[in-house]
């Protein structure tokens, strides 16, 4: 309570807002129940009306943000993809032109280069999939081409 008003609430021109919503509530205060309850039941409808409005809005926001998520989530993966890509083309390209280079002096590391692990790489960055027996042909095509490569260097 206040000393200057006697009532619990603020003085009028504290708050403008607080005032003019006690002048509504004053003059509802003054309106016989009758006139009250046909009050409100004018008010219902029009109420009713408003939140399945807000209901809708709030459908079509949550609507929105998920295709924008979506669309986000696509653009992202496709960038990802088209990234990889390149990576993998410019290593493969990379593979290709070592195994191409050293094939006249080390023919061993050539085939390394340019055979099945070229494949299994190929395979890994574009197919997006790996398979055990990719490796297993990459392990024995490594174990072949050091086999034959011990046995065929010139003695010092």
């Amino acid at each position: 309570m206040t000393i200057e008003s006697g009532s619990a609430w603020p003085p009028r021109n504290e708050d403008p807002m607080l005032s003019a919503g006690m002048d509504i509530a004053r003059q509802w205060g003054q309106l016989s129940p009758d006139h009250l309850k046909l009050a409100l039941e004018a008010l219902e409808p029009q109420m009713r009306r408003e939140h399945q409005l807000r209901i809708k809005q709030l459908d079509f926001q949550a609507k929105k943000a998920e295709q924008e998520a979506k669309s986000e989530r696509d653009r992202r993966r496709h960038q990802f993809k088209m990234a990889s890509l390149i990576v993998g083309a410019v290593l493969a390209a990379a593979m290709l032109g070592g195994g191409v280079y050293v094939a006249k002096d080390n023919w061993w590391l050539a085939t390394l280069l340019c055979g099945p692990s070229l494949i299994a790489l190929a395979k890994i960055v574009f197919l997006r999939r790996s398979d055990p027996d990719d490796m297993k042909l990459v392990a024995a095509a490594s174990k072949h081409s050091t086999n034959a490569a011990s046995q065929t260097q010139p003695p010092p």
